[in-house]
């Protein structure tokens, strides 16, 4: 079976509601084998940017924030959202220094995936940056607060097996470097 035998005919897209960082949409689809309708509910948002930035004695760069998703504290890697004409390491570098006060050091893409396919299209691109230092402080956005951390590459394969390090896109991130070469190496 192709993947044309498996793509829906879509129609009408329909906004909904606009959530500032984040919009809402319907759009209408054909079933591509009984040619029945559905309307499917879309999150329309822009590409976002994570970044594994390791320190030049080879830590982690980590924060914790509030979630109200979980309404729980997370540990998480800097990331946000890339601006309109904004290139990917771009955005990287400009998360990493407002989020923690780090910059510098060599930077590359190491992946980039859809988010929930099911419903956003999406990308969230991961970035490492080897290397980078603390230079300035944090001066995080206005709806933003975070707590910065180092953690060594054992600490964070510990809390990622003990599932204290539960957002998925930061488990993400970790799992595309562990199938690269790069020096963050996951056993």
């Amino acid at each position: 079976m192709s993947d044309d035998d498996l793509k829906w005919r879509l129609g009408a897209h329909t906004p909904q509601q606009d959530y500032v960082v984040f919009q809402t949409a319907f759009v209408e689809g054909e079933h591509p084998r009984t040619g029945q309708k559905k309307r499917f509910s879309l999150i329309e948002a822009a590409d976002w940017v994570n970044i594994v930035a390791i320190t030049k004695d080879q830590r982690v760069v980590l924060i914790r924030q509030f979630r109200v998703g979980t309404a729980e504290v997370s540990e998480e890697i800097p990331g946000g959202i890339i601006d309109p004409g904004e290139e990917p390491l771009a955005a990287g570098v400009r998360e990493l220094r407002e989020e923690t006060g780090y910059t510098g050091g060599s930077w590359r893409i190491v992946g980039r995936v859809h988010p929930n396919p099911a419903l956003q299209g999406n990308w969230l691109w991961t970035c490492l940056a080897e290397g980078v230092e603390r230079t300035h402080e944090p001066d995080p956005g206005p709806g933003e607060v975070v707590s910065v951390h180092l953690a060594t590459v054992d600490e964070i394969q510990r809390k990622l097996v003990a599932g204290e390090i539960t957002h998925a896109l930061v488990v993400n991130a970790f799992a595309q470097l562990a199938f690269r070469a790069c020096p963050l190496r996951l056993r």
